[in-house]
């Protein structure tokens, strides 16, 4: 099987005030089409580095990145990435934050009413049909990312790329929005990398789990392939097996072998 997102001994080092700094160190992932892949490890261990590798906003020091077969250079509408904030701007409204996406993307190829028809169906798809007039000032941070994934979504990327999309949440409104995601990337079978550091939410959304090592020099650890079947119900997964042995991997990756100062949300 062809691999969709190939990263090919990827390094990355920085230059700082006391010499060369190196983050990533010989990274090698595939990444099947309609793949679900999480990112997790300690504050520090370059999983957000690897994140913005994939999607064109930073250039490896060494090594390769491609996507479908082509070279990654530079951020491209086929990646689309939603951020921990939902980088909304707050003089526009809902329907005009994706919608300005929307325009940047298929101007050239549709008509205006089209922009304004995906638009509406990119809110409708995320459940935030209620709130097209408002401003984000006006709507909850949970609601605010929900606009800011179907502002990702209208795009129709290839991948899409999210950076600790629910991080700043509440653990209720994360759990609806981790739920909500699973049945939109069911209907929309899209290509997922997600950085989280959540071994729960890693375990109930991913096909494989991708483990780093601490940096500085970080690499990948371990890849564990998370076998549950699809739906998943995360009342019916939580006495599960299968969940209960991945989730032991996971806390026993980052907790004992590759223990931390700091501590990993679990």
């Amino acid at each position: 099987m062809t691999a969709f997102i190939e990263v090919q001994g990827a390094e990355v080092t920085f230059q700082t005030r006391k010499g060369p700094f190196q983050a990533l160190q010989s990274i090698a992932l595939q990444i099947h089409k309609g793949e679900f892949v999480t990112l997790i490890g300690h504050s520090g261990c370059g999983k957000s580095t690897l994140l913005n590798l994939i999607a064109g906003l930073l250039q490896a020091t060494q090594g390769v990145l491609l996507c479908d077969n082509r070279e990654i250079s530079a951020p491209g509408p086929e990646r689309a990435v939603v951020f921990q904030n939902h980088s909304l701007l707050p003089w526009l409204t809902c329907f005009d934050n994706v919608y300005l996406a929307v325009e940047r993307v298929f101007a050239a190829t549709e008509t205006k009413a089209q922009l304004k028809a995906r638009t509406a169906a990119a809110l409708e798809l995320v459940g935030m049909t209620h709130a097209t007039h408002k401003r984000p000032q006006e709507i909850s941070g949970g609601m605010k990312q929900r606009v800011g994934i179907a502002r990702a979504l209208a795009m129709e990327p290839k991948v899409l790329l999210m950076d600790e999309p629910f991080g700043a949440l509440d653990a209720l409104t994360r759990a609806k929005l981790q739920d909500e995601l699973l049945k939109i990337v069911a209907r929309t079978q899209s290509t997922v990398v997600m950085v989280t550091h959540d071994v729960d939410e890693a375990v109930l959304l991913s096909d494989r789990i991708v483990m780093m090592t601490n940096g500085p020099s970080a690499t990948i650890g371990e890849i564990l392939p998370v076998t549950l079947a699809r739906p998943r119900d995360r009342v019916a997964l939580a006495e599960d097996p299968t969940y209960v042995h991945a989730r032991k991997a996971v806390i026993e990756f980052l907790y004992t072998r590759h223990a931390h100062v700091e501590k990993v949300a679990a």
